[in-house]
């Protein structure tokens, strides 16, 4: 089996350069462990309420783990979707065994890396790429260290966040095509760059080896978009893109739509948050950019404007169409455009041929 990254050694640095959570007693940990539990048990009652979504196949149970353990989740996740791209990149073919260990070795280092910064940052997942459906974490002393930040009501933080990453959940797991089709496209962008094994793992290695070094260099322009090359890559980009800002600006709508009936605070809560995630210094703004993550902030900004806009014309049972096949999904150029959305799919006799009548299964 060929392999692009030496995940053992990823998950070894990611331990050693990850930084040390919040100061926090054994007992205040243990009782926001037992409280995320209980308010994820929360969240999914209130998120399906009000979405009318209503998940189709069985899920494992919210993981609240702390920095560590969720990078060793994300090494698992991402060994198991890259591995068996690199055999199908690699022809069956073995590379040289000590130019494999040299630059799986390189590049396992700098996985871990990017993998210590974001583990102190994320304050929960829904990782697809493991296990089907997937596993919902919650990065306990992450969402500890943001609440005392931002000074917020810990109850009202905690059930807000896990508003957010249950709606993820539920995404998956009420539209059961919603991961095949996420796994087909990050397949499609790897199929459509035209390189062989060889190149694309020195594009990684090179992308990797620049977001590193983005926290010595304030000046650094390097971006992971650089890494998509190929016209064919870039549509499938666009179609990745779209699928993703709907993805994260839904549960952003849903987490404050839900929020003011739950969330006393969450006016509150939402403008603090938003001027911490604005408030980077230039080196983070650096990093962010070269890890795409400013991308995912102008998505969660794009997408909760299209998706308010939906549900203003057509209330949220007519968003959920959304859901019926990969074909109502927005296009890229329909998220800044809502209404044209609204036509394609809700068009009646103007419907296109491209959009299906709702599909059983995705709504209770």
């Amino acid at each position: 089996m060929a392999q692009f990254v030496d995940w053992d050694l990823a998950a070894a640095t990611a331990a050693a350069l990850g930084k040390n959570g919040p100061h926090i007693s054994y007992a205040e940990a243990t009782a926001a462990v037992a409280d995320l539990r209980r308010l994820t048990d929360e969240a999914t009652g209130h998120v399906a309420e009000y979405t009318g979504m209503r998940s189709q196949v069985p899920y494992p149970a919210v993981n609240v783990v702390d920095r560590r353990d969720w990078a060793l989740a994300n090494i698992e996740g991402l060994r198991a979707v890259m591995n068996p791209l690199a055999d199908r990149l690699s022809g069956g073919k073995k590379p040289h065994p000590a130019v494999e260990a040299v630059g799986s070795r390189a590049t396992g280092v700098q996985a871990g890396a990017v993998l210590a910064y974001l583990s102190g940052r994320v304050l929960g997942q829904f990782e697809v790429f493991a296990s089907d459906p997937g596993q919902l974490l919650l990065v306990a002393p992450n969402i500890v260290e943001a609440e005392r930040k931002i000074n917020a009501d810990p109850r009202d933080f905690r059930l807000w966040v896990c508003l957010h990453e249950v709606t993820h959940r539920m995404q998956f797991t009420a539209v059961p095509w919603m991961r095949g089709h996420f796994l087909g496209e990050v397949g499609a962008l790897v199929d459509a760059s035209q390189l062989d094994s060889g190149q694309i793992v020195d594009r990684i290695r090179r992308g990797l080896t620049a977001i590193v070094e983005a926290v010595h260099d304030p000046d650094a322009s390097i971006s992971v978009i650089e890494l998509i090359q190929t016209p064919a890559q870039r549509v499938v980009f666009d179609r990745l893109t779209a699928l993703m800002t709907l993805l994260e600006g839904h549960a952003e709508f849903v987490m404050d739509a839900v929020g003011p009936e739950i969330v006393p605070s969450v006016a509150e809560i939402r403008a603090k948050f938003n001027q911490r995630r604005a408030s980077a210094n230039p080196v983070e703004r650096v990093i962010r950019k070269a890890l795409g993550i400013e991308i995912k902030l102008r998505q969660y900004a794009e997408g909760r404007a299209f998706v308010h806009r939906v549900v203003e014309l057509v209330g949220i049972e007519g968003f959920n169409a959304v859901w019926q096949s990969p074909l109502t999904l927005p296009r890229l150029a329909e998220l800044s455009d809502p209404d044209s959305w609204v036509a394609r799919v809700h068009g009646g006799a103007d419907r296109g041929e491209d959009s299906p009548a709702p599909a059983d299964g995705v709504i209770g």
